[in-house]
């Protein structure tokens, strides 16, 4: 069935050529787009839990406006609208840049900031979730207020979330798809390039479907590899045991003295 991969192309290549180099695209896509998220979300997400209103404030505009508009609607402002409404000089070197970057960087911009807007409500969420006693402690310690998010806050909030993160590594290739849309050759596209050329569509389509679920997979292990390296000890889910069992635990750590142990 994926025998028309192997064969020639007008230009030399292999059909499966083209979907290497799609892969390539998406994955420098999802990558570098990665790092913007993160490093703007956390940036975001604390400005969202502070008491001052001037990092508050502009915060939540941001979230609010890069959460609820949609990532297509997105990519099509950074790709039309943005080297319209800059000034004239930046706007026409903008559109002077040559392809492919010419859609790699508008494309790299718009998953970064939308996945950022993702990222900071979920990192609000972790910080929520600590006690009030941590940053108590904190004061009670000495720390003002960026030290103690900088050393106390931020760093248990970053570990309570590699879970929930998890679907945004992987919801960030995905969305990479939608860069075929201002002519970025990548994945979806190639599979879309070679069902126009071969008429195999679901030969094309079905390749380009296993090499997405295998990221997905990928990303889902090492984020979980990631979980089990920084998660806070003692914030394991506990699995449910039998009485039996909990018996012989507490006999085993001396819990339970032996003229206290029930008589069967």
């Amino acid at each position: 069935m994926f025998g028309v991969l192997f064969e020639q192309t007008a230009d030399g290549q292999r059909y499966i050529d083209w979907l290497l180099s799609g892969l390539g695209w998406t994955l420098a896509l999802a990558f570098f787009g990665w790092w913007i998220a993160f490093g703007i979300g956390v940036v975001v997400g604390v400005g969202r839990t502070v008491q001052n209103r001037f990092f508050s404030v502009p915060a939540r505009l941001y979230v609010e406006i890069f959460r609820n508009i949609p990532v297509l609607v997105q990519m099509f402002l950074w790709y039309f609208v943005f080297p319209e409404v800059v000034p004239s000089a930046l706007g026409d070197a903008i559109k002077q840049i040559p392809p492919p970057w010419a859609s790699f960087f508008p494309a790299l911009l718009c998953l970064g900031l939308y996945t950022a807007s993702r990222i900071a409500e979920q990192v609000r969420a972790g910080i929520e979730a600590l006690p009030r006693g941590q940053i108590e402690a904190a004061n009670a310690l000495g720390l003002n207020g960026y030290l103690t998010y900088r050393y106390v806050i931020v760093p248990q909030a970053l570990r309570l979330i590699v879970p929930s993160l998890t679907s945004e590594v992987m919801g960030i290739y995905k969305n990479t798809s939608v860069a075929l849309t201002i002519g970025l050759m990548e994945l979806t596209a190639q599979a879309r390039q070679i069902s126009e050329a071969t008429f195999q569509t679901f030969t094309a389509f079905g390749a380009a479907t296993i090499i997405y679920l295998c990221l997905a997979l990928v990303a889902y292990q090492a984020m979980t590899l990631i979980d089990k390296a920084v998660r806070i000890p003692g914030s394991a889910p506990v699995k449910p045991g039998t009485d039996e069992d909990l018996a012989t635990e507490m006999r085993q750590g001396g819990a339970v003295p032996n003229a206290m142990e029930v008589v069967k």
